[in-house]
């Protein structure tokens, strides 16, 4: 069974992790090095035990577009970063593995990724079932 781990941050988490300062301190060289290695073994390690299908980080939410049906049902596109939103999806892994259980335990793992504190007190993961197929969805009914 496939498993989409997703992490999540703001736009003031990508400017800190450029160093840049807001409301919360800037990431040091050290701590984003320090990151960089921790994802780079933690993808080698899923990688090597077969279970990696795909691992991406996303552009920071300045980047992004939303894309809605307005009035009349014509299209709106709004540039990010959005107001009603703080966080959005900072990065995934699809994981390939033998249970639900297997694929949390991966998402725990990240839980030890080094950064400042005040990144680590907010960080969540979620793990949620890849349907491959539409009768999946019924079966959960």
């Amino acid at each position: 069974m496939k498993y989409m781990i997703s992490t999540y941050g703001s736009q003031q988490d990508y400017d800190g992790m450029a160093g840049v300062a807001g409301d919360l301190p800037a990431w040091t060289p050290e701590d984003f090095a320090a990151m960089g290695a921790f994802m780079t073994g933690f993808n080698q390690r899923l990688a090597e035990s077969g279970e990696l299908v795909e691992t991406r980080a996303l552009a920071a939410p300045v980047h992004t577009r939303r894309v809605r049906t307005g009035a009349a049902g014509t299209a709106v596109v709004t540039d990010g970063p959005y107001a009603e939103t703080q966080e959005v999806l900072a990065g995934y892994w699809v994981v390939e593995c033998a249970s639900f259980d297997r694929a949390t335990e991966i998402a725990v793992e990240l839980a030890d990724c080094p950064a400042p504190e005040h990144v680590r007190a907010t960080a969540v993961a979620d793990v949620r079932p890849i349907e491959e197929h539409a009768d999946e969805r019924a079966d959960d009914a």
